[in-house]
């Protein structure tokens, strides 16, 4: 063997699991198949970012019609977490039973809020969590937070408490971010304009390169090799094991093999790598490989007062859940969706996403701007799947649920902008390409029939083979679903050292 466990991967899955196997002494072998993602000045510039897409991959795929797209995504060490808010939220405790909606009910999950949430303590703890416990009042029990919650500058406290005075319940948004507001001179993060959706040039997010790769390599048991994309994994005869993992540079054998390559790339690998004993694709006699596929209703916000400028530079610290499980309308009894400060929209983030608006129109419209990010839980369809063509390039099939919870939920959050003094109110719903919250391809549960994975996220075909990114998730809640990835491989992490030890003990 190559190794005792190969990571393909090193995303917010990969990444934490390597941390957490680390200090086993087990082999650990982390392929990713891009590269340590360039420091540079482009890290901190809109139209890099945004409209040269210089850190996304250049890729095409194609959706359910055969049109091609390209995915908002990039392969980098630490995966698509360089980007992301660093909003990091627990699950609520509904969120792993039987939830209605208008359009239908999400599965139970074969674990509860209690079996993970030792597993999201130290997801915290290790990704600089920043938050207050019991502001939120869907919140879960919880121990405190591993930090003080970022404070709100002057224009985003007046809209905290002009929503208290409208008797909502704000809440500090919990961020993953190296800060102490307190000595800011020995924080890495300062609390920049160029943080949500922007890599950071400082590594002061709590990104899975920094809080996973990094502390991962201090251990002497540990290797990356980058630049290694793996094209296919072969099986035994009897196809119950993985014995090989092909990349474009070579072949890997490990006794524990774990995917972590994300939803959509580790449904098409376990699909391309199909056989004679598995024409499907491999884990795949419940043929659910790569359904169920969900992403979040996503629509950016932009909340303008044309007579008072906005001059908030670190925006992202405010969120409001008083939707989150109810609607408030006795005539639509069902969750509407999680609400959330954006970085601050800048003239520059607005022209590189928008170049055909006029300057000043764009100038002004971003000054004026307070922005939200609205999220709505999506649900789970067989129908709403990733397969591949022929040719090998990735189709996602993706018909989006509760269209009508997320229109209302616009409606709600625009009526309360108009009362506290925001006159324009203009949303931005995303499309298939917005695939940063991808879940449910390879989905965990007990019955074989009707799921890949079991409880332990192994695959119920194979002995040898993990998943660990967000593929496990049987339904995707309102939150973003990054903590949720990185507790449960640290959960893993403990089935798979245990499966270490037993080994050696007999």
């Amino acid at each position: 063997m190559d190794t005792d466990v190969l990571i393909i991967g090193s995303g917010a899955g990969g990444g934490t699991l390597a941390r957490a196997l680390a200090p086993s002494g087990l082999s650990i072998l982390i392929l990713e198949r891009g590269d340590y993602l360039p420091r540079e000045w482009g890290n901190w510039d809109a139209h890099t970012v945004f409209a040269d897409h210089r850190y996304h991959t250049d890729e095409t795929w194609r959706d359910e019609k055969g049109n091609p797209f390209s995915p908002v995504t990039g392969y980098h060490v630490g995966g698509n977490t360089k980007f992301y808010g660093a909003a990091i939220l627990r699950r609520r405790e509904q969120d792993f039973v039987p939830r209605q909606h208008r359009e239908g009910s999400t599965p139970p999950w074969p674990i509860g809020y209690d079996d993970l949430a030792p597993y999201y303590d130290q997801a915290e703890a290790w990704y600089f969590a920043h938050g207050q416990a019991g502001a939120d009042p869907t919140e879960p029990p919880r121990e405190p937070y591993p930090y003080p919650a970022l404070t709100h500058e002057s224009a985003v406290d007046e809209v905290n408490k002009a929503l208290r005075d409208l008797h909502l319940h704000p809440f500090p948004l919990p961020l993953a971010l190296n800060r102490l507001d307190g000595t800011p001179t020995q924080s890495a993060c300062v609390r920049c304009p160029t943080c949500d959706g922007f890599p950071c040039l400082l590594h002061a997010k709590g990104d899975a390169e920094v809080c996973g790769i990094a502390p991962a390599l201090a251990y002497d048991n540990v290797r990356l090799l980058t630049g290694h994309r793996v094209r296919r994994l072969i099986a035994s005869e009897d196809g119950r094991r993985i014995t090989r993992v092909e990349t474009d540079q070579g072949s890997f054998a490990a006794d524990v093999v774990v995917l972590a390559a994300g939803a959509v790339n580790s449904a098409a690998l376990l699909l391309a790598s199909a056989n004679a004993q598995s024409p499907h694709g491999l884990a795949n006699s419940s043929d659910q490989v790569g359904r169920n596929y969900m992403a979040h209703l996503n629509s950016a916000c932009m909340a303008i007062k044309p007579g008072q400028g906005n001059h908030t530079v670190f925006q992202k610290t405010l969120a409001v859940n008083d939707y989150y499980n109810d609607s408030g309308d006795p005539d639509y009894p069902y969750p509407l969706g999680h609400i959330q400060n954006l970085g601050k929209i800048t003239p520059a983030i607005l022209r590189a996403q928008h170049p055909r608006l006029p300057s000043p129109a764009t100038a002004w419209a971003a000054i004026h701007s307070m922005d939200w990010w609205l999220t709505t839980e999506d649900l789970p369809d067989p129908n709403n799947r990733v397969t591949i063509d022929s040719d090998g390039t990735i189709r996602l099939h993706w018909h989006p649920k509760n269209r009508e919870s997320h229109q209302r939920l616009q409606q709600v959050w625009r009526k309360i902008l108009h009362k506290i003094g925001f006159r324009l109110v203009f949303f931005q719903t995303m499309d298939i390409s917005a695939t940063a919250h991808q879940v449910g391809t390879c989905r965990f549960g007990e019955d074989p029939r009707e799921n890949v994975l079991d409880a332990a996220c192994k695959a119920h075909d194979l002995d040898n083979l993990y998943v660990v990114d967000a593929s496990f998730m049987p339904s995707i809640s309102a939150v973003n679903p990054s903590l949720t990835i990185m507790a449960n491989a640290i959960r893993v992490a403990g089935h798979i050292t245990e499966r270490f030890s037993l080994r050696t003990t007999r």
